[in-house]
C-alpha cells in the first residue's frame, strides 16, 4: 500500500531534523515523513560527533521561534567577541556584540547533544519517522513524487526535501549533479582546554599553513578547527597530545591564552561543492546536499537553516506545495544568499592562503582600517550574525 504524505524529508541529521520540526511547527496541517538511513532512537548518529557549530544570532532567533533551541542549554555558549587576525602581519580586527546592540553575535552549539535534542523532539511530534531506511527509487508524476524505500515501502509526496548531506545518494536519484573542487586542505577538529577561560571570545586566525578557528564552548573549552595541507594533517594527527598542543600553540600564538589539554581529534578533507540546481520536479535541496563550503567563517549550518526558513515561508504562501512555482521560487530566492556566502568563504580561503607580500600588506591594511571604524565592520558583523535577506538570483 502506498503511503501518502505532503512532505517527505530525506535525511534526519541536523538539517533534516531541523526542517521537519520547523515545518511541523509553522505548518501543522502538513503530513510530514522523515526517511533516515540510521536509527534515530538512542544516542548514536554518525553526523552527531564531537564537533561544535556556530549558530548565527539570526539562526538562534529562528530556532527559538520553532521551539527547538534555548540559549540556556548547557551545550550552548554565547559568542560575544570575535577577533580576526593574520599571523605574522600587523592587521587585525575585533567585533563585539555590544557595538551592534546585541547580547551575542551567535552561539557555539555542541553537535552531539544538540542532535539528540532534535531527535527527542521529533519523537514527540506527529512526524512519521521511517528509519533505518533509504530511498532506492525516485520517480515523478505531474502531481506527486513517488519513492520506493529499501524496506519495500512505497511513498507519495507533494514535495521531497533532500537533506542527506554532501554525498547524497538521493540527489543522484533526482538526476541533480553536484560538482566539487578539493581545496587540497584538511581540517583537524578537537576540543581544547585553555588556562584562564575563554571569556566568550572567538578567534579566526589566518596562518601561512591555513586558518585556525577557536570557538568558545562549555567548561572553559574551545572548539578547534585547524585547517592545513593534507600531508600536515597526517603528521599532526599522529602526534601525541603534548606534542599536538605544542604545535597548535606555536601555530596560533598566545592571543587566546595557553592551551592545556586536547580531547579526541578527528579530521576530514575540505571541498567546495555546489549542486547544479537547488530544485527538480517536486524536489528541493537543503543544507550540504545543495552546498558544501569551507568552515573558515562557520557559515555552513546557518546557510542550511536559511534554506529551512524559506521553505517554511513558502509552505504558507500562495504557491501550491511542491508545484513548479513553489520549487522554482525556492531556488531563485536562495541563490543570492548561497552565492554570496560561497563566494565570500572561497575568496577568504584564497586571499589568506596567498603568500604574496603585496597581498599580505593589503590584508593587514584592510583589517587594521576595519578595526578603526565600526561602519566598516558592519557588513562582516551582519554576516556573522546571519542578518541577510533573500535576494534575486545573481
Amino acid at each position: 500500500m502506498v503511503k501518502q504524505f505532503d512532505v517527505v524529508i530525506i535525511g534526519g541529521g541536523l538539517a533534516g531534523a531541523s526542517c521537519a520540526l520547523s515545518l511541523a511547527k509553522c505548518s501543522p496541517h502538513l503530513d510530514i515523513a522523515v526517511v533516515e538511513a540510521n536509527l534515530i532512537e538512542g544516542s548514536y548518529h554518525p553526523s552527531f560527533d564531537d564537533r561544535s557549530i556556530a549558530l548565527a544570532q539570526q539562526s538562534v532567533d529562528f530556532l527559538r521561534t520553532v521551539n527547538t533551541f534555548d540559549t540556556h542549554l548547557p551545550f550552548a555558549t554565547a559568542i560575544k567577541k570575535v577577533t580576526v587576525s593574520d599571523r605574522g602581519h600587523f592587521g587585525k580586527t575585533h567585533i563585539e556584540s555590544d557595538e551592534f546592540g546585541q547580547n551575542a553575535l551567535g552561539y557555539v552549539v555542541e553537535v552531539n547533544p544538540f542532535g539528540r535534542l532534535l531527535h527527542s523532539q521529533l519523537a514527540n511530534t506527529p512526524v512519521t519517522l521511517l528509519c533505518p531506511d533509504t530511498v532506492t527509487r525516485l520517480t515523478y508524476t505531474q502531481d506527486n513524487a513517488q519513492l520506493t524505500l529499501d524496506s519495500g515501502s512505497q511513498l507519495q509526496a507533494k514535495l521531497v526535501v533532500i537533506a542527506d548531506g554532501a554525498q547524497s545518494p538521493t540527489r543522484q536519484l533526482a538526476n541533480i549533479n553536484f560538482a566539487t573542487t578539493p581545496y587540497e586542505q584538511g581540517a583537524i577538529i578537537a576540543n581544547i582546554e585553555i588556562a584562564g577561560g575563554h571569556h566568550n571570545h572567538a578567534f579566526e586566525r589566518f596562518t601561512e599553513h591555513g586558518p585556525i578557528a577557536l570557538l568558545p564552548m562549555s567548561n572553559n573549552r574551545y572548539s578547534l578547527v585547524w585547517c592545513m595541507a593534507l600531508e600536515q594533517v597526517e603528521k599532526n594527527m599522529a602526534m601525541g597530545d603534548d606534542a599536538f598542543i605544542a604545535a597548535l600553540q606555536s601555530a596560533f600564538g598566545y592571543r587566546a591564552g595557553q592551551f592545556t589539554k586536547v580531547g579526541m581529534r578527528a579530521h576530514y578533507p575540505l571541498v567546495y561543492g555546489r549542486a547544479d540546481s537547488l530544485h527538480a520536479h517536486r524536489t528541493v535541496l537543503i543544507g550540504n546536499a545543495g552546498h558544501a563550503i569551507h568552515p573558515i567563517a562557520g557559515q555552513g549550518f546557518n546557510l542550511g537553516l536559511r534554506d529551512v526558513q524559506l521553505l517554511c515561508s513558502l509552505a504558507n504562501s500562495e504557491h501550491a506545495l511542491g508545484s513548479f512555482a513553489f520549487v522554482s521560487e525556492y531556488a531563485k530566492k536562495r541563490s543570492y544568499d548561497i552565492n554570496t556566502v560561497m563566494t565570500l568563504t572561497d575568496g577568504l580561503v584564497r586571499l589568506f592562503s596567498n603568500t604574496s607580500r603585496i597581498l599580505a600588506f593589503g590584508r593587514s591594511c584592510g583589517l587594521f582600517t576595519m578595526d578603526l571604524c565600526s561602519s566598516l565592520k558592519a557588513p562582516l558583523a551582519k554576516q556573522l550574525m546571519g542578518q541577510v535577506t533573500q535576494g534575486k538570483k545573481l
